[in-house]
């Protein structure tokens, strides 16, 4: 049988939280969720975060992302030469 988008998603999360992990890689965690799943998803995150777990993820939802991020590094993309990049 195939899950919808969301049921994986759902699927995924689980099988991530079944280990108290030091670090999370997060993708989009909340794609595909409803708002009920997505509020859970953010609190499974955001305990595992006061745990002290480390938090690494993309996220384009803001609102998500500000929930859970003590800090952001924005990755839009600007036009430098290799040796402006290199003085950054």
């Amino acid at each position: 049988s195939t899950f919808s988008g969301g049921e994986q998603q759902r699927i995924n999360i689980a099988r991530a939280f079944m280990v108290p992990w030091p670090v999370l890689l997060l993708d989009e965690p909340t794609a595909s969720l409803d708002d009920a799943n997505r509020k859970v998803v953010l609190e499974l995150v955001d305990e595992a975060k006061q745990a002290g777990a480390a938090l690494i993820g993309i996220f384009h939802d803001r609102d998500a992302r500000e929930s859970v991020a003590n800090r952001q590094l924005d990755m839009t993309p600007v036009d430098l030469t290799a040796k402006e990049l290199l003085q950054c």
